[in-house]
């Protein structure tokens, strides 16, 4: 592994609004002035921009911002300071009359942590500034390390969440997955790689990787909005409906990485099982290293859902999960952490493939 490289393993928050007015359009009313002002203190900027009837994707110089009426989803990689965009969005989301009822602070293990700033260093002094920038109306709060018994080989990394709700019955109608891939196939990665002298704009750049790396077929009824970093790496928001999608790529061998995230129903037949969905997204890279953490907020958690992912997976490409572990935060649901590597990669703390 590298000594340094850039950091892709991405901080993610999500805070959700209530609302006492009936303006439909509710935090999409937020200028994006107001937005990028938020973006400056995170150390991101937008570089691509989708909106439909639902919500509004924001493909960021460092991952995605997505907006919807009453939800913010936010993540970034690198070294941002994602943690200092809680405050001025509370003060944002005020002046529309929503008020914040729930918050989600989730990320990795870092590739590189003493690389990262204050509070990142430690999880522990991000949720101090975390619960520091909270009203105390957000009484029912929780933070947990998920890590897995098998972590000591190197092979799997922990999962940091902290939720904190005003209510102790959680309600957001999606399932969140959050896939995280480290040591990509060198082969698959080629396509994240900018040729030189191609003539290509970020976006036209982003729009032929996509289609050679097949991220396009993950799912084929989302539009995607994609751009291709210089002189390599690539991220894309997909949007389908309600539904968001996002990916991010650092490609460089030593600190590989990829990011796969998407909203979906698991009773939805519409939008396909998440055990295929996941298996698209994955056998895009190809990985050593993936780790699976699904929330379940307002649907009740499914383990036969969990068990037909691992099934399907081992099927499919591979791939056996190593480390499953389940925990229940108020008000904001049940995660599950799984962790996957191939047979043929693993190595036992005994000794000796697997």
């Amino acid at each position: 592994m590298a000594v340094s490289g850039f950091e892709g393993f991405e901080k993610r928050l999500e805070l959700r609004f209530s609302t006492t007015n009936n303006n439909p359009m509710g935090l999409r009313l937020i200028d994006f002035e107001s937005l990028d002002q938020v973006l400056n203190e995170v150390q991101c900027t937008v570089v691509s921009a989708v909106a439909n009837h639902s919500f509004d994707a924001y493909v960021l110089s460092e991952s995605s911002l997505f907006v919807y009426p009453t939800k913010i989803i936010i993540k970034t990689c690198g070294t941002t300071q994602l943690l200092k965009s809680i405050r001025p969005f509370i003060h944002l989301a005020r002046t529309l009359s929503l008020t914040l009822r729930a918050c989600r602070y989730s990320r990795g293990s870092f590739i590189f942590p003493k690389a990262q700033p204050f509070p990142y260093t430690s999880f522990k002094d991000e949720v101090v500034i975390v619960e520091e920038s909270l009203p105390n109306s957000l009484r029912y709060r929780k933070a947990s390390v998920m890590t897995p018994s098998n972590n000591n080989n190197n092979h799997s990394r922990a999962w940091h969440v902290f939720t904190a709700s005003a209510d102790v019955a959680p309600d957001e109608p999606l399932v969140v997955v959050e896939v995280c891939m480290t040591e990509l196939d060198r082969v698959n990665v080629r396509s994240f790689f900018r040729r030189k002298g191609d003539g290509k704009n970020s976006d036209s750049a982003g729009k032929e990787m996509t289609r050679l790396s097949g991220i396009d077929m993950i799912n084929a009824n989302a539009f995607i909005c994609d751009f291709a970093f210089d002189p390599c790496g690539y991220s894309m928001n997909g949007v389908d409906g309600d539904r968001y999608s996002t990916i991010h790529v650092t490609p460089e061998d030593g600190f590989s990485y990829a990011s796969f995230e998407c909203g979906l129903s698991l009773y939805d037949d519409g939008h396909g099982d998440i055990s295929e969905v996941l298996t698209r997204a994955i056998d895009v890279f190809r990985p050593d290293c993936v780790s699976v953490a699904t929330t379940y907020g307002g649907e009740d958690y499914d383990h036969e859902v969990t068990k037909r992912v691992e099934r399907v997976l081992a099927k499919k490409l591979g791939l056996k999960c190593r480390s499953r572990l389940v925990d229940e935060f108020p008000g904001s649901g049940t995660v599950v952490f799984q962790s996957f590597t191939p047979r043929r990669k693993y190595y036992s703390p005994e000794g000796g493939e697997q």
